[in-house]
């Protein structure tokens, strides 16, 4: 695993990685809060967003599909099919020094600070990991801390977003939440959503585009 230098961006990558690894064949077909795609497309949307912020970095091929039309054939080894794409993200950010103010990325308005968009590649993965994680079955993998950097970052980036259909409408807040319910409502997702009730409120399909 390559360390990108960004703590919150490893530790989505992690999150990514642990959801992926825990995974059965037969989760793959699995209704997620995406409610437009299954798990298989999820995590194809993931991996795809992925090499998107490493394209718009490394100036290399962005990814071989449209990760807001991802295929719903399973990927043959989803482990490797992650993790090729979480070490060209990685290695693309470890090159990126923290304190650069503007480097290209492919969320509006395209030109962010390094620390602010590496946050951006982090809140992908870490909420497509919930997404994830929520359709298998497996606890979620946001904690507090991250959950809470995550928000900050979110709230300067998600707006111009919504209007492409990267993110659901934000949910009205209620009383108890804690950091992560925070998070999932301002991007449009029901933190109480199992796969057992298929959707609730729902969410869009879910990220940034990758170019």
């Amino acid at each position: 695993m390559i360390s990108t230098g960004y703590a919150a961006l490893d530790a989505s990558h992690v999150a990514l990685r642990t959801v992926i690894a825990a995974l059965a064949d037969a989760d793959l077909d699995r209704p997620t809060p995406c409610s437009q795609w299954s798990l298989a497309q999820v995590l194809r949307h993931a991996a795809g967003d992925q090499i998107g912020f490493a394209a718009f970095l490394d100036g290399g091929a962005g990814p071989d599909e449209n990760p807001f039309t991802p295929s719903a054939t399973p990927p043959q080894d989803p482990k490797a099919f992650l993790e090729q794409a979480l070490n060209r993200s990685a290695g693309a950010w470890a090159a990126v020094d923290p304190q650069t103010e503007e480097v290209a990325v492919p969320v509006p308005p395209n030109k962010l600070s390094a620390r602010v968009g590496a946050g951006a590649c982090a809140l992908d993965a870490a909420v497509h990991a919930w997404d994830i994680a929520m359709a298998s079955g497996q606890p979620s993998p946001l904690t507090p801390d991250l959950s809470a950097e995550l928000l900050v970052v979110a709230r300067q980036i998600v707006e111009p977003l919504r209007q492409f259909g990267a993110y659901a409408p934000e949910l009205a807040p209620e009383q108890g939440d804690d950091a992560e319910a925070e998070l999932l409502r301002y991007l449009g997702r029901d933190p109480r959503w199992t796969a057992a009730t298929t959707g609730g409120a729902g969410a869009a399909v879910g990220g940034v585009t990758a170019g």
